[in-house]
This record gives structure tokens, C-alpha cells and sequence, in this order.
């Protein structure tokens, strides 16, 4: 546990500590446990560190008059952890929900951003597809009629739903059934799944900053990594080509997996991760 934003936050670490590192943002319903096979693979390459969003996993998670849950809010905390634990500089690891406080992170404070390395996770309308029409309507008028209309995965069927939906059948008995069983734990705490939906309807505030991100790409040009699921059901394949319009330094990799790629490719991706790690630091080498 490491004390930052007046909370108590778990964190996974790997890798030798430095000023620089990569910094992994889950989504949900995860935690830092969704890492827990990748960082092992990476720890000869680089330090890294996995925060527990406030809410998540074994982070502390105040009731809402006591905390502000705004991905904003959850930046803010995450950069005092930072600070604390004398990162200077990094890598942003971005998936689902890790999308908006990493961009929060990485706007805010662009001068320590390294470099992305993109999982699943949208910053451009073409990454929110009909999926979402449900969601937009509820944004633009939460009524309780559109409210009802919202999917039903505030419960254990959807916190499992978020690991196989998409999956390919012959890569279903690579998933853990633990994990899901893990996340609705911690989800089901009481006056979670209240807070799991005031970050729901914040993402709305994300969706927003869409044309603010495309220009910190623009202007910022960070070196980003892509690895992709390309059965996700909740993000399309579009977004990787939005990304693809804005970035000169991209690289990308799709591969046959979901939503939670790192269930089933983990190795493949911590291949990819590394080599372009090492590639971006002799590249940084070179210009000094």
C-alpha cells in the first residue's frame, strides 16, 4: 500500500525502480490483477507499476461525500503517487477505463509522458460504435426510461460477461474463472457498484476531451505502441486507424483475442511491449 491523495493505494510493482517506468491503468470491472501475468515479463526490461484505481481491487474506496470519483479526480491521484514513489517520467499503459486518467495524465502533464501503449481502449468517436448508442442517450438524458434501458452488468453476469464476451470458443478454457470471481468481490463491497456507476456517467466528460486528445497527438506526437483484441465488443477496430490519422510514431499489433486481451495473449503482447521499450530507449539514447 502506498498513501497518495489522502487514500490508501495497493500497487504492483516489477522490474527495478527508476525515475522512469511504465505505468499501467486497468479498467473495469479490474484491477492492477489484470497485469499480474504481463509484469513478470517485463520486469528484466523495465520498472513498472500497476495502481489499484480508488474503487478497485484493494485500493481504499471511500464512500461518494468523502471521495470525488471523476477520472480527473482519479489523474490527480495517481500523479501523487507518482511523486511519492519518484517517478519523473513514463509510459502510459492505456485500457478502458486507464483511457481517460492516462489522457488526463498525459495533457495535463505532457512533459513526463514517454510514450502510450494502447490496449483496447477509445479516444475517438470511431472507437465507440453502435455499441454505445444506449449509453450516449443516457448521457444526453438520464432519465429513469433511459436508465432502464441500459444493459444489466452491474452484477456478477456482467462483471463475467467483460472476460468472455468476443472470445473466440477454443480460447475460452485459457480464462481464469477466478478473476471474474475476484472482481465482483471487490465490486460487490458495499456502496460499490454505486460508485462503479458515478464513473460510468463520468466517462461521458471523456468522451467530450475527444477533440482535446487528438490535439495533444497532433502536437505531442508521443511514440505509441497498439495492442489490440480484435473480438472486443466494446471498442471497434476503427479506433487504431484513428490513432494511425494523428500519430507519426505508431506501431501496431492485432491479435486474436477480446476485450481482456491479456488473458489469453499475454506473452505476445509483453514481446511486443518489450521490443518497443527497448527501441524508444535507444532511440532516446541516441539524442543525448
Amino acid at each position: 500500500m502506498v498513501s497518495a491523495g489522502g487514500l490508501n493505494l495497493f500497487i504492483r510493482e516489477a522490474g527495478e525502480p527508476s525515475p522512469s517506468a511504465v505505468l499501467l491503468l486497468h479498467g473495469a470491472p479490474t484491477s492492477s490483477h489484470t497485469f499480474r501475468n504481463l509484469m513478470p515479463q517485463l520486469a528484466d526490461t523495465a520498472y513498472l507499476v500497476a495502481p489499484d484505481m480508488p474503487g478497485f481491487g484493494f485500493s481504499d474506496a471511500p464512500p461518494l461525500d468523502r471521495y470525488e470519483y471523476s477520472f480527473e479526480n482519479i489523474a490527480e491521484t495517481f500523479h501523487e503517487l507518482t511523486d511519492v514513489l519518484g517517478i519523473e517520467q513514463m509510459f502510459l499503459y492505456v485500457h478502458d477505463y486507464g483511457a481517460p486518467v492516462a489522457y488526463q495524465l498525459a495533457t495535463c502533464w505532457p512533459e513526463r509522458v514517454l510514450g502510450l501503449i494502447v490496449q483496447n481502449g477509445s479516444v475517438h468517436d470511431e472507437g465507440t460504435g453502435k455499441a454505445w448508442d444506449t449509453v450516449k442517450a443516457y448521457w444526453a438524458d438520464p432519465s429513469p426510461e433511459n436508465r432502464a434501458k441500459l444493459p444489466d452488468w452491474l452484477n456478477f453476469e456482467g462483471v463475467r460477461e467483460v472476460y468472455v464476451a468476443g472470445v473466440p470458443e477454443r480460447m475460452k478454457p485459457l480464462l481464469a474463472p477466478e478473476c471474474w470471481h475476484f472482481d465482483w468481490e471487490r465490486m460487490s463491497r458495499p456502496g460499490n457498484v454505486e460508485i462503479q456507476f458515478k464513473l460510468f456517467e463520468d466517462y461521458k466528460n471523456h468522451v467530450a476531451r475527444f477533440p482535446e486528445i487528438a490535439r495533444y497527438h497532433r502536437e505531442h506526437q508521443p511514440p505509441c505502441l497498439i495492442v489490440w483484441g480484435r473480438h472486443d465488443i466494446y471498442y471497434e477496430l476503427g479506433e487504431i486507424m484513428a490513432y494511425a490519422r494523428e500519430l507519426d510514431r505508431l506501431e501496431i499489433h492485432v491479435f486474436d483475442g477480446a476485450h481482456l486481451l491479456l488473458e489469453t495473449h499475454y506473452r505476445e503482447c509483453a514481446d511486443a511491449i518489450r521490443g518497443f521499450l527497448e527501441r524508444e530507449r535507444s532511440s532516446r539514447d541516441r539524442s543525448t
